[in-house]
């Protein structure tokens, strides 16, 4: 209990017994109680869905590659990318600020896989991840597949921090969202 709210317990206690004083004694110590004893844990979410811009050019080469692959099922997102839902899903729809459960496989356009969970699944804040995965997997809810076609913007740009993944990859993803909290 708050040191204010026993300093007040103290003080209704040493009181008269007027009605009136009493009553508002005891509608100070609920206020004070209130206010102290009820304080909102939840922090506010640092994270926010980006409003980046795909250069055409991007698009332009992420539309030849599903071309040459022959890949005409995936969906044009207005945010340039592409995917593919191949399970809607049934549970929760993931929020920036929603912690995810996933098993997910990265790949690069010559199929050479460069990530992925194995055996146990991967949790996420979907606010820490790539620009693809934030506006990607909302399109889906808990349960669902999909799989994302992403610009270099959304994924990882012309980092060269990164041995498996080479600067300004176009890279697939396959990605199953397994719980959202």
């Amino acid at each position: 209990m708050a040191v204010s709210s026993i300093i007040l317990l103290h003080l209704c206690a040493n009181f008269k017994k007027s009605n009136m004083r009493k009553s508002l004694l005891m509608g100070i110590l609920a206020l004070v109680l209130i206010f102290t004893g009820c304080k909102d844990d939840a922090q506010e979410c640092p994270y926010s869905d980006s409003a980046i811009t795909v250069p055409a050019a991007e698009i332009t080469a992420l539309e030849a590659y599903l071309a040459t692959k022959g890949i005409a099922n995936a969906v044009k997102d207005p945010r340039g990318f592409y995917y593919n839902i191949q399970t809607q899903g049934t549970g929760g729809t993931a929020g920036v600020c929603s912690q995810i459960s996933i098993f997910y496989t990265g790949t690069l356009t010559n199929d050479v896989v460069f990530d992925g969970t194995t055996g146990a699944p991967a949790n996420f804040t979907l606010g820490e991840l790539i620009p693809g995965w934030v506006k990607g997997i909302p399109l889906i809810k808990a349960g669902g597949r999909i799989q994302l076609y992403l610009p270099p913007t959304l994924a990882y740009g012309n980092r060269t921090d990164i041995s498996s993944i080479p600067p300004n990859s176009i890279l697939i993803f396959d990605i199953e969202l397994l719980n959202v909290r």
